[in-house]
């Protein structure tokens, strides 16, 4: 049986060796027990973004830190979507893995797809989050485009408590939750007054710049076979009511899932868009 919506049953973090370092990842369950979902964060989260999704899938859930980022943050590049594809390969290989099911959110999206292009043979199914369909070049600076998720990365909070405050005037996370508690407490380093973010403003900046203009992330995209899952949040990047993507024809060859009342957030963490993400992994 699927865990409870609200039962948030603590990941169990290791490290494996990747290029430069050793990446951390989050397992739900007991690998071995039924074919693994390999879940793939966005462009400034972490492996605990999937928190909800987790409690919810019957089987386990293996979650990296993509470098730059959680309990990875301290790894240097290179970065990209190439990168982080043989990274999740690594990550595979590490927990004795052969293949499979890979969802990606956001930035995710492109890697699981990279993934999935390259690396065919480890990959036994696919899902999109509100992300890995091209989008189009950037037009500014990434910390404008991407608003608080971006600046927030230079600042300093004196507390746990003030870096939840911060997060909770997040436009996109109006409806706050243990599970976002959760996420937003994990991306907290530092001591004193002076904790930050442990996601690297180079990784971001460098996988921006990939995902918008890189060849990897556009030829995986073509290479997709008709019908791969995407699921899209109606809402956009700050709850506007414009969505991330909002010309459906550009994803007519998907078998797209329209969430309504999500944003490229909340898509994560309300009981709408995780209830289509897991059955879309079904």
């Amino acid at each position: 049986m699927p865990a409870s919506p609200t039962d948030l049953r603590a990941p169990f973090d290791v490290g494996v060796p990747v290029a430069g370092g050793e990446l951390t990842v989050a397992l739900w369950g007991e690998l071995g027990t039924a074919p693994p979902v390999l879940a793939i964060h966005g462009l400034t989260a972490s492996s605990r973004a999937w928190l909800e999704t987790a409690t919810r899938l019957p089987g386990p859930v293996i979650a990296p830190d993509l470098r730059g980022r959680g309990g990875s943050g301290e790894i240097p590049g290179p970065f990209g979507m190439a990168a982080h594809a043989a990274d999740c390969v690594a990550v595979l290989d590490g927990l004795g893995v052969d293949r499979a099911v890979v969802v990606g959110h956001s930035m995710g999206g492109f890697v699981a797809s990279v993934l999935a292009h390259r690396h065919p043979s480890r990959v036994a199914g696919l899902v999109l989050v509100d992300g890995g369909a091209p989008l189009p070049p950037p037009d500014g600076d990434p910390e404008a485009l991407l608003g608080p998720a971006a600046r927030r990365l230079d600042m300093r909070f004196p507390s746990p408590e003030a870096y939840r405050d911060f997060w909770r005037a997040h436009p996109s996370f109006a409806q706050w939750s243990p599970a976002v508690e959760g996420y937003v407490d994990y991306d907290l380093t530092g001591a004193g007054e002076q904790l930050r973010s442990r996601v690297s403003a180079e990784a971001m900046r460098a996988d921006f710049l990939d995902l918008h203009t890189g060849a990897a992330g556009r030829d995986a995209f073509a290479a997709l076979p008709d019908g791969v899952p995407f699921v899209r949040a109606e809402r956009g990047m700050l709850d506007q009511p414009t969505a991330l993507y909002p010309d459906l024809d550009a994803l007519s060859r998907l078998k797209v899932t329209t969430v309504p009342g999500t944003n490229h957030y909340s898509i994560l963490f309300s009981d709408a868009g995780v209830s289509a993400v897991v059955a879309s992994l079904s």
